[in-house]
């Protein structure tokens, strides 16, 4: 697969989670608060099926072609503190990785019936910031000398 359609790819995948994300955190947290519990309930249920069936791909799609893309900056990313692409990229894989375990976690705490309307919230709010932040970092690798 070539670089540019890998980065088409991953600029599309982030796109579609970093909006999901923030669609659920800053409009239908906040829109389902004026429902009655029975609606807000069904409504959870079905946007949550919905988006575990999408959010699987695109998460999939997001993390895949991140890796090729990584591949393909292998020897800056072999010693990254010996320049601004490497320490910045090395950092974006972090926060990604991150994500990746909240991912989980939410997964996990799903199936262990342990979710609650607070962890969900906070989780979302910390995938989200963290988020924006690899979007400040894609950027600034190719902007900033460090």
């Amino acid at each position: 697969m070539t670089y540019l359609l890998l980065n088409i790819i991953h600029l599309a995948a982030a796109a579609f989670f970093i909006g999901g994300v923030f669609f659920e955190v800053m409009i239908l947290s906040r829109a389902a608060r004026q429902l009655d519990a029975a609606t807000r309930e069904r409504l959870s249920k079905a946007v949550g099926q919905r988006a575990r069936k999408v959010m699987h791909w695109v998460v999939l799609a997001l993390y895949g072609a991140g890796v090729g893309l990584a591949w393909h900056y292998r020897g800056v990313l072999k010693d990254p503190f010996t320049s601004s692409i490497g320490l910045l990229m090395s950092l974006k894989i972090v926060l990604a990785l991150s994500i990746l375990g909240h991912f989980l976690l939410v997964v996990f705490l799903m199936r262990t019936g342990r979710s609650t309307p607070a962890r969900s919230r906070m989780i979302h709010l910390s995938v989200l910031s963290q988020m924006l932040l690899i979007l400040f970092l894609a950027k600034a690798m190719f902007m900033l000398q460090l």
